[in-house]
């Protein structure tokens, strides 16, 4: 039983650190001036805000949401 709980552990401790590095060393675009999904023009506080925004407001809620029901499966 030692052996899965110390691997669960391991294959964690991996995936916080891979996605880390990701995050940490991520080249960050210039932001877009409309949404790529809807091209709903993005407001210049978001860009500000979110340095490299790519979707709107609500275009990023559903790709969240999305992401969250695929990742549960």
């Amino acid at each position: 039983m030692g052996d899965i709980v110390d691997r669960a552990q391991q294959q964690e401790e991996d995936d916080r650190e891979r996605l880390l590095h990701a995050i940490l060393h991520r080249q960050v675009t210039p932001s877009r001036l409309t949404c790529e999904e809807c091209d709903v023009a993005l407001p210049e506080a978001r860009r500000v805000a979110v340095p490299g925004v790519r979707l709107c407001v609500n275009c990023q809620a559903i790709a969240e949401l999305k992401s969250k029901h695929y990742r549960a499966v």
